[in-house]
């Protein structure tokens, strides 16, 4: 018989499963109750794969309070029939108020980005990704070291994502009709387990479209900065704040 150490075993996780149902009904006997009842989230989090980086739990939230999609380096590609599904779900159905992108520092997805090794699949999900820092390979290589650059590469990639999203018919259809609904850049640090709100938020066509772009604040001359969002640029800073 195998071990429950056997990874092929999952009679250990159905037992943990069991054991986690009765600790939950222990402390609060109606919380299956409300959970299986209609589900109306205020938030949608596009967020990225990595298995320590948890939207319920980073948020404090129960099952039910938050819409959820996931993807390597939380890109949103317009072109993912999965992202855009669940964004107009999220959007038209369960009419959430807010779309939160959140990446995180050390991320594997951007790290790999800005590598040179092109041999895997997810080197074509990631290409968005590598176009940008090619771009803008001297400005990158122009800070002190290697973290530097991913953490940077981490920000930018949140708000390259961010205005993806809120290009998409989706969100410009919801902001037409005049309803309310908020795109939040937003980073976790892994090391402190705290967010930061990198910015933008867009809540409207005309913030969108007034907004400058990513390509013209990088090329100002800046300097690297220490602090909360680290190594972070000043261009950046009319986008974020530090705790």
């Amino acid at each position: 018989m195998a071990s429950t150490s056997d990874p092929k075993n999952l009679d250990d996780l159905l037992d943990r499963n069991v054991l986690w149902a009765q600790r939950k009904t222990r402390d609060d006997p109606t919380y299956f109750v409300r959970m299986s009842g209609l589900q109306t989230p205020k938030y949608l989090w596009i967020g990225c794969s990595d298995s320590r980086v948890t939207a319920n739990d980073v948020l404090d939230l129960d099952p039910g309070e938050v819409f959820v999609h996931r993807n390597i380096a939380n890109v949103a590609h317009t072109s993912d029939m999965n992202l855009l599904a669940v964004l107009e779900y999220a959007v038209e159905v369960l009419r959430v108020k807010h779309v939160i992108v959140c990446g995180h520092y050390g991320c594997g997805g951007i790290e790999r980005a800005l590598g040179d090794d092109r041999s895997a699949l997810v080197d074509y999900w990631l290409q968005p990704i590598v176009m940008f820092y090619r771009k803008h390979r001297t400005v990158f290589e122009a800070l002190p070291d290697r973290q530097a650059r991913l953490d940077l590469m981490c920000e930018i990639n949140i708000e390259m994502q961010v205005r993806r999203v809120a290009a998409t018919p989706i969100v410009e259809n919801a902001w037409v009709q005049g309803r309310s609904l908020q795109i939040h850049g937003w980073i976790y640090g892994m090391a402190d387990g705290l967010l930061r709100d990198l910015g933008p938020t867009l809540t409207s066509l005309a913030e969108r479209d007034a907004a400058v772009s990513i390509d013209e604040r990088l090329l100002q001359p800046v300097e690297p900065r220490s602090g909360v969002r680290r190594h972070a640029i000043e261009a950046f800073a009319p986008l974020g704040r530090e705790l």
